[in-house]
């Protein structure tokens, strides 16, 4: 890892977030850093202690002058998305990441940066190690497995946390100060079909879509990005339709929070349609490049020759698949009606194997309305089932409502305008944020969340601004002065 992270400003965030980014996080194996944070809190001679889910807690009094104002949760998920790009040898379960400065931003070598929510997390830790940093009395929560089910916030139980306000570090806006967030629930759909022969007389070919963006599935959902999964079932529903193409082997996306960037599929058509099924499907490639060339400058189609699979899919099953993912919605179903440009719900299609006999298509959906949030679901579910697919709902959690008058929330505007000389924008956000999940057990809790710019989460080319960590760090230890005193 580059010396030269450990040398940005402000210094004591920047070491705190190399020390984290050492250590290996990825979503559901979070035992490194569960005993990393647990050895912090402990060296520090602070109460410290997880929970029964593995939440870890760390407890730090007032400092002078400051017992008498309302206690605070410092909160921040412990986990990041692990994601790289295809030419790049990283194992996430044994590396730390590689980082480096390019310009004003800090970037990792080729995988996701773990900014999201590293910097949110290595500041909590940075005020907890601090002497000098005045603050009232801080239940430091440090969640696991926010990334790909919220399991840590959803089995907090209620009663372990004392503070009164809760300040989530877990936006990447540093204009912007978040009251509100959409709710998820996870669509999978999986079913099994029967595998032929390679018919005879066959050739046998590679599809591949790479080269997309990517990115955050709720933050990044209404940018128009490419879905590899959506632009793959166009390539392969074409060739069905004009060539008999078959399917022997789909593997697109990967993981339900993160836009699918790469798509490959094992397929074949009859000898006879050879010459004219690949001038056909590039002129199809030609079109998709073009409808995507402002968003999606670097995305590369390519249909190579390859070995013959032995065994292909019923063709009664692969009709089926395909006219679902096209029915199936991606993107935007919805923008609110109450907040401008606030998109309301949405859909990713996020991961679709087929493989063997079997077909799995992984789907999450985010609203900030309960009620539409289940209509796109069952929309789907309904896309699914029709052609014989088994539908589970699972991983559902809340959105955040948002709280207009709030008392920790004009404090901020007013830190924020001062030292700015500018307004913030006040949002509600289409990612999910843990503090919608935290109230339904902490219901009388004044939430807000905000923090420094960061670009790319959840791909390869995120980023954290170091100019913007600095805007946050100031920003952060005004708001910490400024804690309102108990009634």
């Amino acid at each position: 890892m580059s010396q030269e992270i450990r040398s940005l400003e402000p210094k004591v965030l920047w070491n705190k977030f190399a020390d984290l980014n050492a250590v290996p996080r990825p979503s559901k194996k979070e035992e490194r850093v569960i005993e990393f944070m647990k050895n912090f809190g402990t060296s520090l001679g602070l109460e410290t202690f997880e929970d029964e889910i593995r939440n870890v807690i760390i407890r730090k009094p007032a400092t002078a002058g400051m017992e008498n104002r309302k206690p605070i949760v410092l909160q921040g998920h412990l986990d990041m998305v692990h994601q790289k790009n295809n030419d790049t040898t990283f194992d996430f379960l044994t590396q730390g990441i590689d980082m480096y400065v390019d310009g004003d931003w800090v970037r990792a070598k080729g995988t996701t940066l773990g900014a999201d929510n590293g910097l949110g997390v290595a500041a909590i830790m940075a005020i907890l190690e601090s002497a000098d940093i005045a603050h009232p009395a801080i239940d430091a929560l440090f969640t696991i497995d926010e990334e790909t089910g919220m399991t840590g916030a959803l089995n907090l139980k209620g009663g372990v946390l004392k503070g009164e306000i809760l300040l989530n570090l877990d936006t990447e806006e540093d204009d912007e100060i978040d009251i509100g967030c959409a709710g998820g629930i996870d669509v999978t759909a999986t079913r099994s079909y029967q595998e032929e022969e390679t018919p005879e007389g066959s050739v046998g070919y590679t599809i591949t879509v790479k080269g997309l963006n990517g990115g955050h599935s709720g933050m990044d959902i209404h940018k128009g990005l490419g879905n590899a999964n959506k632009i793959m079932n166009r390539l392969l529903f074409d060739g069905f339709e004009n060539f008999g193409l078959q399917v022997s082997e789909i593997s697109g996306g990967s993981l339900r929070n993160a836009i699918p960037r790469e798509s490959v599929a094992q397929v074949i058509v009859a000898g006879m349609y050879d010459e004219a099924f690949v001038f056909d499907m590039q002129e199809i490639i030609n079109d998709i490049k073009a409808e995507f060339k402002t968003m999606e400058p670097n995305l590369t189609i390519d249909i190579v020759k390859s070995d013959l699979p032995s065994k292909v899919m019923d063709l009664g099953v692969q009709e089926g698949l395909l006219r679902a993912l096209y029915a199936a919605h991606n993107g935007v179903y919805r923008m609110s009606a109450d907040m401008a440009d606030l998109v309301e719900t949405s859909n990713n299609i996020a991961r679709v194997i087929v493989k063997e006999g079997s077909i799995s298509i992984q789907n999450l959906t985010r609203s900030s309305v309960e009620s539409s949030k289940m209509d796109l679901a069952n929309s789907l579910r309904s896309a699914y089932e029709l052609f014989g697919c088994e539908v589970e709902f699972g991983g559902s959690y809340p959105g955040w409502t948002p709280n207009v008058n709030s008392e920790i929330l004009d404090v901020l505007v007013s830190i924020y305008e001062k030292q700015n000389n500018a307004k913030p924008s006040v949002v509600a956000c289409h990612a999910g944020l843990e503090c919608g999940i935290l109230g339904t057990n902490y219901p009388g809790m004044d939430m807000i969340s905000f923090g420094p710019t960061i670009h790319g989460a959840h791909s390869p080319d995120e980023r954290a601004s170091i100019k913007s960590s600095q805007k946050f760090w100031k920003f952060l230890l005004e708001i910490l002065a400024s804690i309102p005193e108990r009634k």
